[in-house]
């Protein structure tokens, strides 16, 4: 299945301009089958999360978060809630939150912002469900030092848009192994590496195609 996995609305997120209405109705027009919506240090309450999955025709609409750890942003999926968690949170109490909740943590963008992301897996051995590999905000360069990283430290590779607007919605999507009906089998999938990164033909690819 066809998720994109990092992406803000102007729900919750300022720097955003993606209505999450447009959003879905984007979604579905470029053929996703789902996305899970990760707002800066915020998750989607249940009942937004519903009544927007409920004009989503099929689509399937999740809620994650991408908190600004002081190290660096990481996408986190499967929290029930932020009491444990908030912005300027150490990645190696991130970690430890992840793996008491059952959750899957990406880490976003890495070496964006000269962030020195093979220390921080050099600190914490290859524990995270997945490096994004391609983003709107993975370039060239970054990429390839991720590449790089993998070669050594083995941990999945994911796509994502980490869109703000909808034109730049789907332009790279993670294929998700399995049926995901849920934010658990999502969860599940990441655990068990069972994702890789690919690119929308036709879409601006930042980081070059997959």
């Amino acid at each position: 299945m066809k998720f994109d996995h990092h992406l803000h609305t102007s729900r919750l997120s300022p720097d955003s301009i993606m209505d999450p209405g447009a959003m879905v109705a984007r979604a579905r027009e470029i053929g996703l089958d789902g996305v899970v919506i990760t707002e800066h240090d915020r998750q989607w309450a249940a009942d937004d999360l519903a009544d927007l999955a409920a004009q989503a025709g099929g689509l399937k609409v999740f809620s994650g978060v991408e908190v600004s750890a002081r190290e660096g942003h990481f996408l986190v999926y499967g929290l029930p809630d932020l009491s444990d968690v908030g912005p300027g949170i150490r990645v190696g109490e991130l970690l430890k939150v992840v793996e008491r909740r059952g959750a899957a943590i990406v880490a976003a963008h890495p070496f964006r912002w000269l962030q020195p992301f093979d220390e921080i897996v050099a600190n914490h051995g290859p524990a995270f469900h997945g490096v994004e590999f391609v983003s709107n905000n993975v370039t060239a360069e970054t990429r390839a030092q991720a590449d790089a990283l993998l070669a050594a430290s083995p941990m999945p590779r994911t796509g994502s848009s980490d869109a703000h607007d909808v034109e730049t919605l789907g332009c790279y999507y993670s294929e998700v192994e399995g049926r995901i009906e849920t934010i658990a089998d999502f969860v599940a999938a990441l655990r068990r590496g069972a994702v890789r990164p690919a690119h929308r033909p036709g879409a601006r690819l930042t980081a070059g195609p997959v």
